[in-house]
């Protein structure tokens, strides 16, 4: 089993804590019961594309856990495994686009754009209103319409917030091979 470095355990902290406060504090209640927008899935996407599915996985974990403890509805284990898979996906789609090398163009701005919302179809159109009904006998219309709504506004908010964070990460970094790359 690979061992987390220091960086990356810190890494898990500060997206948790991002999280919790984007999805808690920062965020645009619907009129479905439960149901925010917020702009933490864009931030999360980006974290777990550079630390990997693992830290991706546990950022998302950790953070959606808190900010369903501070909610005062309950713990919603359903979403809260969206939530992680979408971390997870993330993470994976990093080792492909590797944002380190800073490179960044209209190929990885799809590919990002494509995973993110492939990764949230099936987090809130899937799994958590699937396992909604299985553990907690939701209703099936109101589940569904849900996870629609989350969906569709995830899906909106890290195209916009996740693409100017890599963009704005790759425009920081040195290009690989270039004089301004450190060795």
């Amino acid at each position: 089993m690979k061992k987390f470095s220091i960086k990356t355990i810190v890494a898990i902290g500060i997206g948790a804590a991002l999280f919790f406060v984007l999805s808690t504090y920062i965020a645009i209640p619907t009129p479905l019961p439960n149901l925010k927008l917020s702009v933490h899935y864009g931030t999360m996407a980006v974290m777990s594309m550079l630390f990997g599915p693992m830290a991706g996985a546990l950022m998302c974990l950790i953070g959606h856990f808190l900010g369903d403890l501070a909610s005062g509805w309950g713990v919603w284990w359903s979403w809260i495994i969206g939530s992680t898979f979408f971390g997870l996906v993330m993470g994976l789609l990093g080792k492909k686009l590797r944002l380190d090398d800073g490179e960044f163009g209209t190929k990885g701005i799809v590919a990002f754009n494509i995973t993110q919302a492939v990764a949230h179809l099936i987090a809130w159109g899937l799994i958590a209103p699937g396992l909604d009904i299985l553990l907690y006998n939701e209703p099936v219309e109101k589940i569904f319409l849900q996870g629609a709504v989350g969906s569709a506004g995830n899906i909106a908010s890290t195209a916009v917030v996740g693409t100017l964070l890599c963009i704005a990460y790759v425009a920081a970094r040195p290009k690989k091979g270039s004089l301004r790359e450190e060795g």
